[in-house]
């Protein structure tokens, strides 16, 4: 069984060492689809055996399927990877030895996905570890045509495997915030679409697989997208904090919990309200207030 694996660069000379090496024992194939580094991340991709292809950025989504439209029929297995993600030793093994018993009929195949946060693991808040289907096979799964928090869909039995993905990104506070505060606009625009819609919905919501993916969407587009703007934000940290016991995760666990699980849900409905504020007053549609408002063109992202 043959694996290809996709990892989405721009400017990570910091990470994409440590991705390729971390695949190195099972992988047949690393393509790193990169969008316009000015770093040495494709110098460094290339001299680790990497195949690097170059196409500009619209989203995740867009890029990924265009990658995975690059592949040839040869291709068994695609593993999706991060460049701050590394394979754990136990995963890479379980990779190597697993894929070849997995059944016919297995489209996907579920990992054990670990964050840390500022160096330190975070274990707690209910939301780590987290399976996420990054391992499927050639031609039975894409990536959902969303602007953010996309996730693999797959056509087909999944199953789960043991080892460990870890989330494990070197940058800094400043770097951590920036990064959000542009991914707090992309979840503006999948927010507003599920009132509006104006481009093409899809979604892992699922309650009858109790797929922990499936679940927290579900409860995302249909609980938490229904509750008052602000106060959800505030709600979701205490059931991280206090009932899930993010508090245990020390001083840099709080750091993370309060950042990721408030201050970003915040800015999320903060620029919420200024796109509806901006549509009120403009009487301009949903697109053409994200456009102005956060700067970003969603007629850009091809349906796929």
């Amino acid at each position: 069984m043959t694996v290809t694996v996709i990892i989405l660069t721009k400017n990570e000379a910091m990470h994409i060492e440590r991705a390729i090496a971390s695949i190195a024992t099972f992988a047949d194939r690393c393509m790193v689809v990169d969008s316009g580094s000015t770093d040495n991340t494709v110098a460094l991709a290339e001299a680790h055996g990497a195949q690097v292809v170059c196409n500009p950025w619209t989203n995740y989504a867009t890029q990924f399927n265009w990658a995975l439209s690059q592949l040839d029929s040869g291709t068994d297995w695609v593993l999706r990877l991060d460049a701050d993600e590394i394979i754990s030793e136990a995963l890479a093994e379980e990779i190597a030895r697993g894929l070849s018993n997995v059944p016919a009929a297995t489209a996907g195949i579920f990992l054990q996905r670990r964050m840390t946060f500022m160096g330190q693991p975070i274990r707690y808040g209910g939301v780590f570890p987290l399976q996420v289907l990054r391992l499927f096979r050639y031609g039975a799964g894409r990536c959902e045509n969303r602007w953010m928090d996309e996730h693999i869909i797959v056509d087909g039995p999944t199953q789960v495997f043991k080892g460990e993905l870890l989330d494990d990104n070197l940058h800094g506070l400043t770097w951590w915030t920036d990064k959000h505060n542009h991914y707090a606009s992309r979840e503006v625009i999948d927010l507003l679409n599920l009132e509006f819609g104006f481009i093409p919905h899809e979604t892992v919501a699922n309650l009858q697989e109790r797929r922990q993916v499936g679940v927290k969407r579900w409860i995302k587009e249909h609980v938490y997208a229904r509750l008052p703007g602000g106060s959800r934000a505030f709600l979701y940290f205490l059931y991280r904090y206090v009932i899930r016991f993010g508090f245990l995760d020390g001083k840099n666990g709080t750091a993370f919990h309060v950042l990721q699980g408030f201050w970003y849900r915040y800015l999320v409905d903060a620029k919420i309200t200024e796109v509806r504020s901006y549509m009120q007053k403009t009487r301009k549609s949903a697109p053409e207030a994200i456009k102005h408002v956060l700067g970003i063109d969603v007629s850009a992202q091809k349906d796929d």
